[in-house]
Order: structure tokens, then sequence, then C-alpha cells
């Protein structure tokens, strides 16, 4: 503004001091004789104009003019000019005065509207002006933390509790609406979508059975939804939790689980993975039971799903919307082999008829009335049956947003599982209720002067229970743009299921900033402390000691569309498996327990974890994603593959010689891009918007990068090499490696060439310009 004005006083000391102006000529017309005939204008010194006109006609005289009353006319127009000049200045240091007294008031100021932090239109069309921010960062954090308290917790918790309220059900649909009014009256432009997915749900006439011999154990009404259905009759064999170890076992002591029975008990591992396990052995059918002596009731039902992968699987690859049409298909993660759960009672009742070996200590349980189990013999017969129906059903997901300023089609994504097969306390409604909460906060922080560069959008997923479906056929949906505009997911799913340890499964280019918001949130039980030394005394490591999942609620957003996600939760010591998941025991009552009767607490902690962190992410110039974390996993992987070619080498049990020099190469290229990108970061003019915005697509892609272009994303959905599942994965060739065969030379040819290629392509991607790329390849 100081320019423009010094400008002006500039030109109006010359018009009333009289400095000398410059001579302008110009021709007036052209004679009938062809001769030029032109005006002299001079602007002399003391303000007399002075005309000279030259007219070549056939008098051939020249004549000169000295005009008072013109002098007169200029002086007057140059008085009303200069008057003019400093309306408009004043005019603007008023509008610039009033802008700024606007926004000091923004923060604690009462009924303050959110225009005052809107874009602007700017003079030019299309030009936006993007509002300063007036917070620091730990202004942004107080006002999280004032916003978000315990008794706003007790409100929504009791609001959204629900006994039934299964996906696509008249209770999932009510609970749909009430977000998206939630979000209405937030003003978030909330919107949804619907899907139509294949579930898979009891027959209502024809219920499940399981005998053993002739004896009925009983007709459960839980069951494990995509199980395959019909009738199996084979010996029962007692494979504990249902691990590749245990299964292992049993085949080393000589017991053959080909066209079995198996009978499992819950945990440890996820149900579908417990029946992909068994189907690898040869069973053809597997029973599965809660066994918590002290916690569970007999009778307590159990339900859950065994498609080993996310969304729906008649669709795989594909979204379910309703004007899509694609041929039959289902994904290669369902199960051909019977599945059902059975009461813990049920199971009393068939353990106690087994016989033949007894079971190893590690394969001991604790149920009532049963001293010692045994692995089962030839004659204890069991005869399953299932008859579960496919429905097709409509479910909805919803959403809301609160828009960025600089970058608004950038946008990090908090998702919450709204569904449950029963009262899912700990399993939907805490994630829920800590969705809207933060929504509210968040809008009213945008209100209050906090000035988000990039986007959040808030979604509520249905058909949780059942696989992901929701969120992975969103994903499905919009598979060619999402990776490119969602740069992060916050999986609240199961974010409170105990109150003693913290943990965390996530992407590597999310542990820093974990571990910086961790430093930052005050434990829920010592606010003198903070989350880090309360659960994992400074160690960082104990936090992230949990790979992620394929039943995490983040699973699909990080190894299907190659989005950096993060879940996290407050659980128990013991394990971050909540033993009441999939029963009606998930309820208020066993959650108060297992926080010491403070949820409300530990509800807050843990929405400050994910706003704190959402918050950074849409705050700084540059993305607080840590691109050097892969670098290092990259490295350690590689130099466990370097050992063992270098082991098989020595051993003479390769086919022919395998190097490991261009995977060593390929690394190091990641490594020089990382720190090439820093130092573009370094040397920078971060407030240049274009210039932060490509640094940041740069940092956004690497993810994705690391999901194999070398496979299919509808036979093989997880491509992620580090996360993902199949052959193409680093884990896979590090298994061959361990376990080489001389007739799958190619395979593991093949392996290393996909591995190297594809780190040697996401450093290519992240070197940036392709006359910066480091190839040596």
């Amino acid at each position: 503004m100081a320019g423009p004005i010094n400008q002006a006083r500039a030109k109006i000391s010359k018009i009333f001091n009289g400095e000398p102006q410059s001579y302008t000529r110009f021709n007036l017309a052209q004679n009938t004789d062809g001769d030029n005939s032109h005006v002299e204008v001079k602007l002399s010194g003391d303000g007399e104009e002075e005309m000279d006109g030259t007219e070549a006609g056939h008098h051939g005289a020249s004549n000169t003019y000295t005009q008072k009353p013109l002098h007169n006319y200029k002086k007057v127009c140059y008085i009303a000019l200069a008057i003019l000049i400093f309306f408009l200045a004043g005019y603007l240091i008023g509008y610039v005065t009033h802008r700024k007294t606007d926004a000091g008031k923004l923060p604690g100021s009462e009924g303050v509207s959110c225009t005052s932090v809107q874009p602007d239109k700017g003079k030019d069309e299309g030009e936006i002006v993007v509002p300063e921010p007036t917070l620091d960062w730990s202004d942004i954090t107080s006002m999280l933390q004032r916003l978000l308290t315990s008794d706003d917790f007790d409100k929504k918790l009791s609001e959204f509790a629900m006994d039934k309220h299964e996906a696509g059900s008249a209770n999932d649909e009510g609970l749909a609406t009430k977000i998206l009014n939630i979000f209405k009256g937030l003003e978030m432009t909330p919107w949804y979508d619907e899907h139509y997915v294949q579930l898979q749900v009891p027959s209502s006439g024809n219920r499940n059975k399981v005998f053993f011999d002739s004896e009925a154990i009983g007709q459960p009404t839980g069951y494990l939804a995509y199980s395959a259905t019909g009738t199996v009759l084979g010996k029962v064999v007692y494979a504990n939790y249902g691990q590749i170890e245990d299964l292992k076992y049993l085949q080393d002591v000589g017991m053959d689980l080909l066209q079995s029975v198996a009978l499992i008990r819950a945990g440890k591992i996820s149900l579908a993975e417990k029946v992909a396990n068994a189907a690898k052995y040869g069973a053809a059918a597997v029973l599965i039971y809660p066994e918590h002596a002290n916690d569970f009731d007999g009778s307590t039902e159990l339900y859950g799903h065994v498609h080993f992968g996310t969304g729906d699987p008649y669709t795989p690859g594909f979204p379910s919307f309703n004007h899509t049409q694609f041929p039959p298909a289902k994904s290669s993660g369902l199960p051909k082999i019977l599945a059902q759960t059975i009461t813990a009672d049920m199971a009393l009742k068939i353990h106690t008829k087994m016989g033949g070996k007894a079971a190893p200590d590690g394969f001991q349980g604790n149920l009532r009335g049963i001293s010692r189990y045994f692995l089962g013999s030839d004659n204890d017969l069991v005869n399953v049956t299932v008859n579960n129906v496919l429905t097709d059903t409509k479910i909805t997901n919803v959403f809301g947003v609160i828009k960025g300023f600089v970058d608004p089609d950038r946008y990090v994504v908090i998702g919450a599982q709204r569904d449950s097969f029963g009262k899912g306390y700990a399993k939907s409604t805490v994630g829920t209720c800590l969705l809207v909460e933060l929504a509210r906060a968040i809008t009213q922080m945008k209100k209050e002067g906090f000035v988000p560069r990039r986007s959040i959008v808030f979604a509520s997923w249905s058909a949780g229970d059942y696989g992901n479906v929701g969120a992975t056929e969103w994903l499905e949906g919009y598979l060619a743009s999402l990776d490119k505009k969602a740069f992060t997911y916050i999986s609240l799913d199961g974010a409170v299921v105990g109150g003693s340890a913290f943990k965390a499964s996530a992407s590597p280019l999310l542990y820093s900033l974990l571990k910086e918001t961790l430093n930052e949130v005050k434990s829920p039980t010592d606010k003198q402390a903070t989350l880090l030394q309360t659960f994992a005394r400074n160690d960082f490591n104990k936090v992230l000691e949990e790979p992620m999942k394929m039943q995490d609620g983040a699973y699909p957003f990080l190894a299907f569309s190659g989005i950096p996600s993060i879940s996290f939760r407050f659980s128990d010591t013991t394990s971050s498996d909540y033993k009441f998941y999939g029963t009606d025991l998930d309820n208020k009552e066993n959650l108060d327990i297992a926080t010491q009767q403070r949820l409300r607490d530990y509800c807050v902690s843990a929405a400050q974890v994910a706003g704190q962190m959402a918050l950074r992410l849409v705050h700084d110039h540059i993305l607080r994603l840590d691109v050097t974390s892969y670098s290092r996993l990259i490295r350690k992987h590689v130099a466990s593959i370097n050992g063992q070619v270098i082991q098989l080498t020595h051993a003479g049990n390769l086919n022919s010689p395998l190097k490991s020099q261009w995977l060593i190469t390929a690394a190091g290229s990641y490594g020089r891009a990382a720190s090439s990108l820093l130092n573009d970061i370094q040397n920078s003019e971060l407030k240049d918007d274009e210039m932060s915005r490509n640094i940041n697509d740069r940092i956004m892609r690497v993810e994705h990068n690391l999901l194999s272009p070398y496979v299919s994303p509808r036979e093989v959905p997880f491509r992620h090499i580090f996360f993902g599942t199949g052959n193409f994965t680093v884990s896979a060739l590090i298994d061959h490696l361990k376990n080489p065969k001389k007739e799958d030379d190619d395979l593991l040819r093949n392996q290393f060439a996909l591995t190297t290629w594809t780190i040697q392509g996401c450093a290519n991607d992240l070197a940036g310009d392709v006359w910066a790329l480091d190839n040596l390849i």
C-alpha cells in the first residue's frame, strides 16, 4: 500500500511545483496536397502551453497562439485529479485498516462469521486473496484442546449408542441420516455415496447346525459371513488358534487335516486368516469359538466374516454402484470351505468327547469343566451345515468437508466405521463419536481464525464389519483420482479398547508426525506427562510393535490405493485386539471396565491425536510426510536380501548366479532422491504456493509408487510391495530366499526384478524432473 501512495504523492508534487514535462508530438490531419500537418504541444515549465501549427496551404503562413483560458482550464483539471487521488488513497487505507482490525478480533470473539476468513476475489478476475494465518502452532493445539471436552463425549456416546445397527439396516441408515444432518448444521457441504453390495446373512428359515456323530451340538445364531455353504462330515482336529505354526505342528505330529473339521479358538489372528490357513492344509470346514472363561458367558455368540480381503467380494476391483454392470465375479479371497462360529458351551461339548493325542501345553485353553485338551482321533466325527444366503443390500457412506484456502483439492481423510453386527460400542460407536466431535471442533476453529491450507474430509463408512466394504467400494469408485488428491487417511476404528497401552500401525511416512504428536498430547491419566512418556517411556518403537493387519480400517487405503494411512488405539498391554469384538459384550459396561471408568478422558486424548495430526498436515506449507523413513526401511530389507543371496551363492543352491547389485543401486537411488528433496525444501521459498505444491506432489506420490505396477489391481488388490500380499512383495522375496527351490529359479528372478524396478521407479518420480534423475541402472 505504501508504494502506490508514495507514487501518487510524487505526481501531485510535480503538478504543483511545476516540474518540467516532456514534449509530445502527434499528427492531426493530412492536407489535400499530401503534406503532413502537425501540432507540437509543449508543456512548459511555467504552465504556459504553446501550440505551433505549421500548415502548408496556399497562404504559406505560420501562426502562433497563446491561450490563457486553456491554461486555467488545465490547472483546474489537475487540482480535480489530485483530489480524486487523495480520495482513493484514503479509501484504500481505511479498507485495509478495517480488514486488519477484524482479523485481530477473530480469536475469542463471539458471533464471528466464517466469511472473515473466506477467500476474496481480487481486482483481476479469478484472483484469490488468501487470508494470512494469524495463529501459530501452539495457538492451534491450545484451541483444539479447549474445544474437545469430556462432557461433550459423554453426550455423544449416549446419543450414538445402539443395540443393533447392522450394515444396511434401518438403524444403520438412521445413524447415517443423523451424521448427515450434523454435517449440514456445521455447514460442511455434506454428501453421500450409495453402494449396492452383496452381504451374506443366515437363512431365516434354515438354521446352521453342528453335530458330533448323531448328537446335536447346537444351532448357533452367530455366523461367519462369506463362508461356503453346504454340509461337511469329517473328523474333528483341534488346531489351537489356527496360525501357520499351529498347523505345522499338527502336520509334524502326524495329524492329517485333509477333509477334516478344524476346531479353532478365537484370537491372535483374524477369523478370515484362520479359515484361509486351514484351507491351505486341506481342511473341509472350520469351527471357531470364543474362549475367555472369566469374561464370557458360555452362550455368547460370535459374529464376523471370513473374506480374506476387503470390499464386496462379488465385485473385486470394481465399485458396487447400482448403474454398473459387470459379469459374475468372485474375489480370490473367498473361502471354498465351510466356516461357522459356535459358543463356548458348544465347544466344551466337542472337547469333552475328543480323544487322540494330548494337546501340547501351548494348545491348552481355559474352558470351564475341562482339564486337558486333546487333538482328536479318526473316530471323532463332526457334521457341519452352513445355510447362509446372499442379499443385495444398499449401504450409505456419509461425508463432510472443511475446505482449505490454498489447495482445497488436496485433503486428509478422517474416517470411522458406523455399523456393527451387535452393539459394537468399542468397534463403531466410539469411532463415530470421535468423528463428529472432531468435525465440530475443527469447524469452530476455522470460525475463530484457523486458516487451513488444505482440506479435511470426514467419512462415515457402512459395512465395516463385513470387511471394510463401504470404504473399499469408495476407493474402487475413485481409484483414478484419490491417490493424487488424498494425501493421508486417519482411521478412528477401535481407537479406545483399553487403558494401559498405546499402539499404532502406520505408513513409515507418518512415523515422524506421529512421534511429534505423541510428544505434544497429554496423557489422560497424568496431565503432567505426554502420551509417549506415559505409554512408551519415550521409546517410540514400542508404539510401532504391530504391523498393519488386513482387518484394520486403514489397510485398504494403504495397500490398495497407496495413500499414507494410520490407525491407533489405546489398548491392554497383553493385546491390542479387543476380546469382545464380534459379540454383544462389546458394550459400554465392558469398555468402562477396560478403561478404568475413564472412557471419556481416553476419547479426548484419541481425538487430540487424530486432530493434531490432521491439522498439522493441512497447516504447514510442506506436508509432514517423512520420505527418509522409507530410505531406512528399504535399506533394512535390501541388506537382508543381500545377506540371503550371499549365503545361497556360497552354498551353491542357485541354478545360475544371482546378484544384488541392481537392487542395491535402486535403494541408493531412493536415498539420494529423498536427500535431494530435503535439499530442495531447504533452498526453496515456501511461501511460493506453486513451488510448495510441486514439492508436495512429489511427496504424495511416494506411497502410491510403492504399489507394484506389474500386477493387476483386480487380481491382486493389495499391491504394496511392503504391506501387500502376493509373490511380488518384499516379504515374499525374502521368504523365497530363505526356502529356495531350484525349480522356482525363474520365479525368484522375476521377484528380484519386480522389486528392483518398483523401488527404482519410486526413486525416479521422487527425484522430480526427468533431467534430475539419478538412474544408474
